[in-house]
């Protein structure tokens, strides 16, 4: 049975992902097959003995960018190889990665995420490909390699089966239906320095549990992220709260 999703990573520095993959959740959802990541170092299409990937801007200024003519050889060859892949190409340029997009990605069968490096791709990269431009936030990393793991482990929750329990990632902060943050949780010990786990927690009480869960859920978006309970206006128990707590 094929991988619900396959990550083509195209990279200058493969290895920086070796002990991402070989950990936790991720290591079990690639050894059952859920999914697959392959990586794939852009310098193989370099076609001199240096494998040179970057050079100068013309007109001159900081940096160096990534070749037209060692990139666009190297997407189009993994794109052949699967007809439905969605390229995406990382870039502070581009569209905010959250997680309604990660629910939009779960849906593709191949994503390739295109990293980029020093002052990023000659313009004419994304005037061939014609990708779809993603960033992780507005910060400036060194290169585009943290930003596909962030969006791999994003994914990847969202696979069936990835996860112990199938609630979970539709219960998380952001997911659908919950656009808000999720609720406070604890474990053993029931006290620590003072501090005592709810008493309704343990009451065994579903109906209550659920009921506190839920105002707890909204006070901390109150407290934390404000902003949030703008965007849930579709929702009359959320859209009562937000009234009431401009």
């Amino acid at each position: 049975m094929p991988p619900a999703i396959r990550f083509d990573v195209l990279t200058l520095f493969p290895g920086i992902f070796e002990g991402f993959l070989s950990e936790s959740v991720l290591k079990g959802a690639l050894a059952t097959q859920k999914i697959e990541v392959r990586l794939h170092n852009m310098r193989d299409w370099a076609e001199d003995k240096h494998a040179t990937m970057d050079d100068r801007p013309f007109g001159g200024g900081p940096g160096m960018l990534l070749k037209v003519d060692r990139v666009v050889p190297c997407v189009e060859e993994i794109q052949r190889q699967h007809q439905s892949g969605r390229l995406l190409m990382l870039t502070p340029q581009g569209r905010c990665f959250n997680q309604v997009f990660a629910e939009e990605l779960a849906t593709e069968q191949q994503i390739i995420l295109l990293c980029g490096r020093y002052e990023g791709f000659d313009e004419r990269v994304a005037e061939i490909l014609k990708p779809e431009e993603v960033s992780i936030g507005d910060y400036i990393l060194n290169g585009g390699e943290v930003a596909a793991m962030v969006m791999i482990e994003t994914v990847m929750r969202l696979v069936p089966e990835v996860l112990g329990d199938e609630n979970s990632n539709r219960l998380d902060s952001f997911s659908t239906g919950n656009r808000i943050l999720d609720c406070a949780h604890y474990t053993r010990p029931r006290e620590y320095r003072g501090i005592a786990v709810p008493e309704i927690l343990l009451s065994g009480n579903h109906a209550e549990i659920a009921r506190w869960r839920e105002e707890n859920s909204l006070q901390r978006t109150k407290e934390k992220r404000p902003d949030l309970l703008k965007s849930v206006s579709n929702d009359s128990t959320l859209r009562s709260f937000a009234v009431e707590n401009k």
